[in-house]
């Protein structure tokens, strides 16, 4: 009997500890929770930060930023080969001409005129994405991810595809650039999607 009890004991314990190396999750951000790691194809990509998008008051989104490994300089960012991926999760409803346009304006803000000149058809096509689909809702997440494999920048909503994908690296920086270039549209959130949450 006393065998048997020594035997539970060690059998919960090994439980325990099995629990504990699970994966856990990352973070919670929003009330949204993020995964550690999250799978793209072959590539396995690490949480490199997060953070909440506030329009006044109102949180908007959370966004979390997954790279091959972390950085924390948006040249070590744009520099990484392999796919990447942007993970929105919305915190309210929002129109999709009202996404729409926040893409566009935050391209707009934050790339030169010539990189704007140079990749004005990807941005009309990316534009064009959301007029797929009448809205976003709580709790939607929308993935904008760097696909080399299949040709570009690819779009899910809920894990549904977005149309065709969006060629060219340079247009997929560009939309990094909007949340961690040098002019982000949030000072406070580029900081925590390049991992200073300080």
């Amino acid at each position: 009997m006393h065998g048997n009890k020594s035997l539970f004991g060690r059998l919960a314990a090994l439980c325990l500890c099995s629990a504990m190396l699970q994966p856990a999750l990352a973070v919670e951000v929003g009330g949204v929770k993020l995964d550690d790691t999250v799978q793209l194809g072959s590539h396995a990509l690490k949480l490199n930060g997060a953070g909440v998008r506030y329009k006044i008051v109102f949180q908007v989104y959370t966004i979390a930023l997954y790279l091959p490994e972390k950085k924390s300089q948006l040249a070590d960012v744009l520099a990484l080969p392999g796919p990447r991926r942007l993970e929105i999760v919305m915190l309210r409803d929002i129109s999709s001409e009202d996404l729409g346009h926040a893409f566009t304006q935050g391209l707009d803000h934050s790339s030169d005129q010539a990189d704007r000149t140079r990749l004005l058809n990807q941005t009309m096509q990316f534009g064009a994405l959301f007029g797929m689909v009448p809205g976003l809702k709580k709790g939607d997440v929308l993935t904008v991810d760097w696909l080399p494999e299949e040709g570009g920048t690819v779009c899910r909503l809920n894990g549904k595809q977005l149309g065709d994908a969006v060629p060219d690296l340079a247009f997929y920086n560009a939309l990094l650039k909007i949340w961690i270039g040098a002019h982000p549209a949030d000072t406070t959130l580029r900081a925590h999607l390049l991992g200073d949450a300080s």
